[in-house]
This record gives structure tokens, C-alpha cells and sequence, in this order.
């Protein structure tokens, strides 16, 4: 299908502004890093890591039609339009771009809200979105920090941080957010 990175990464450029494309290239490097030393498949994690934002700046309106056409949880309307890419971009990247891997596919879909029970690949490309060079926010370091001594230690920091954000902007959180958080938490306390 996309023989190397570099093809990959052209038919991305198009569909993406140059910023998003510079945060596109170091989501890919840091995913690669983290397949490496947690024992993910590499390639299936760049993959995954350079289409995550294939659909980012589809029009709103089309991203709504796609969400409803395609029977995906409606409750996704009710939250933030920001998150709608993800989803969406699943279900693009499998019809225009031909990339059928499941696992790929999954990994693209909850990289902005997780979900109970993740993949190790989902685990990594939500945490390479989040803790890529490029992003700069409170609590980022802490979670890169955590990155290196383990991936659930540094994803629950991660839903933390998100969580405690949007609730000190009086925002709704997104339930698979919480639930993934909670998850999270529970398997770390049956583990001590």
C-alpha cells in the first residue's frame, strides 16, 4: 500500500496546514520510539501515527454526515467538534487511502479520547499525539517523564491532565475519557 514513510507522509501533506504536518512528522518519530522500546509493531505504529490527523480539517458539516452515516456513536455530536477528526479519520483512512489493518484503524479512531481496554498500539499513538516534541502545555514533561518508565503511568497522567482541564474550562468530558481513566486506575490498584 505505502511502500515507505515518505509516500505515506505526501499523501498526508495534502490534507494537512504545514503546523499540523510539523506535529504529523514528530507524532510519527515519537510513536516509533515508543513501539521500539515497549515491543509494538513498528511499522503498523508509524502508520497509524502519520494518518492519526488525515481528517482534521475535513468541514465540519462533512465530518457530522460521515459520524451519522456511518451509525458511529452518536453521542459524539454532543461534545466538541475537536474530537469528531478521529473517528472520522478511522473511517477515512480505511476508504480513501485503502488501509484495512484493524488495528491501525483503532488506533486512529480513539487517539483523541482512548477508551477502556486499549491496545497497546492505541496506548502508543494517544501518547505520542500527546507528548510529541512540538506540544508545549502545562503538565507535558511530567507525562514525557512517565513515557520512559511506563506506558500506563504516563497515560493516566495524560487522562488526568486532560480530564482536569476540561473541567477547569467547565467543558463536558467525553465518557471514553473517563472510563479509560478509571480503567487505568483500577488495573493499576489490583496490580498493587
Amino acid at each position: 500500500l505505502y511502500r515507505n514513510r515518505r509516500q505515506a507522509l505526501a499523501r498526508v501533506k495534502e490534507r494537512l496546514a504545514e503546523s499540523r504536518y510539523v506535529d504529523t512528522i514528530g507524532v510519527t518519530d515519537t510513536a516509533v520510539l515508543l513501539a521500539e522500546k515497549y515491543g509494538a509493531d513498528v511499522k503498523k505504529a508509524e502508520l497509524a501515527a502519520i494518518f492519526h490527523d488525515y481528517a482534521k480539517y475535513r468541514p465540519k458539516e462533512e465530518m457530522k454526515s460521515i459520524i451519522i452515516e456511518q451509525n458511529m456513536p452518536k453521542e459524539l455530536l454532543e461534545f466538541h467538534s475537536e474530537m469528531w477528526h478521529a473517528p472520522v479519520g478511522a473511517y477515512l483512512v480505511e476508504k480513501e487511502v485503502g488501509i484495512t489493518d484493524p488495528e491501525v484503524l483503532s488506533a486512529i479512531y480513539y487517539h483523541t479520547t482512548g477508551r477502556v481496554g486499549m491496545t497497546l498500539l492505541e496506548k502508543i499513538i494517544y501518547l505520542a499525539d500527546y507528548i510529541e516534541p512540538g506540544r508545549n502545555f502545562p503538565g507535558v514533561n511530567e507525562v514525557r517523564k512517565l513515557a520512559e518508565q511506563g506506558l500506563n503511568k504516563a497515560l493516566m497522567q495524560a487522562f488526568k491532565n486532560t480530564i482536569s482541564f476540561l473541567v477547569s474550562k467547565g467543558s463536558a468530558i467525553y465518557p471514553d475519557t473517563f472510563y479509560a481513566y478509571n480503567d487505568l486506575v483500577q488495573k493499576k490498584t489490583m496490580e498493587e
